[in-house]
């Protein structure tokens, strides 16, 4: 069901999945495009139900699946701008379905769940998802995430990017990387370096003033766009560092472009006017 209808009667959901729900919600004023399409990944009825009618009066296309192997087809039919996926579902879970989306595919992707331990949500933003949001939740804070994603990535973010690298305008070079700031690209010897969206903009914030040292509090609000209410919440940062590493360092053990300011965040090495110019 491409499409998943309101119900024409009022049926009461589980009070327990949501928080500081509403009883007649009005459409939210932060969704950046009232046409993008977002795709809604959820095994509970009550779920799907209050976020199909939270999401459509806040401007979105809306679609749903109950399971991962429908999402999939949702997906390669409908090539929606966001995913958001539960965890916990049946056929395939939500991070067999994530792992699968980012082996061809840089869309968002919000996962939902009622596992709230930190494993949980590090082996869920290792995969390669955007952001993590437990269960009971705020529809409203669902919304201002899935907004402030998409107002960073804009639309069509799931399309498969140019492979060709670039040169020119905004190509800049740290270390052995070309980074072209333009199509958001890094390329070493030649060879493309596949960045989700995420992933480059925090490469972008750490690199825009090398040696800076930037709070992981500061990482959050500019990258995620909320604040960390708890300790969890800075992990997402810790978590997407590690992978950037893994793409970029020599040695990921042992970092050299990517430092850690025990107690504070992180900056870039600053690897002096030679190693970051203007490639042409």
């Amino acid at each position: 069901m491409p499409l998943e209808e309101l119900p024409q009667t009022s049926e009461s959901s589980d009070p327990s999945l949501f928080q500081g729900l509403p009883a007649d919600p009005g459409p939210s004023s932060s969704a950046p495009d009232p046409r993008a399409t977002l795709l809604v990944v959820d095994d509970e009825p009550a779920v799907r139900r209050v976020l199909v009618m939270r999401l459509q009066m806040a401007g979105y296309r809306v679609l749903c699946a109950e399971d991962g192997e429908e999402a999939l087809t949702l997906f390669h039919k409908e090539q929606p701008d966001l995913v958001v996926l539960d965890v916990m579902m049946p056929k395939l879970d939500g991070f067999e379905v994530c792992r699968r989306l980012r082996a061809e595919s840089c869309v968002p992707i919000i996962f939902l769940s009622a596992l709230d331990a930190i494993a949980e949500r590090v082996a869920g933003l290792d995969l390669g998802a955007d952001d993590y949001l437990p269960k009971p939740f705020s529809p409203k804070e669902l919304e201002a995430r899935i907004a402030t994603i998409l107002r960073r990535v804009g639309r069509g973010s799931g399309a498969a990017e140019p492979l060709e690298p670039a040169s020119g305008t905004g190509v800049l070079r740290v270390g052995d990387l070309v980074v072209d700031t333009n199509r958001r690209q890094v390329n070493r010897d030649g060879q493309r370096i596949a960045l989700t969206y995420t992933e480059f903009s925090l490469l972008e914030l750490l690199f825009r003033e090398p040696g800076r040292v930037v709070p992981r509090a500061e990482i959050l609000e500019q990258l995620w766009g909320y604040p960390p209410r708890r300790a969890a919440d800075l992990r997402v940062v810790d978590v997407y560092v590690a992978r950037l590493r893994g793409k970029l360092e020599p040695d990921p053990r042992n970092p050299e472009l990517i430092l850690t300011v025990r107690g504070t965040g992180y900056a870039s090495q600053r690897l002096g006017d030679a190693a970051l110019a203007v490639a042409g």
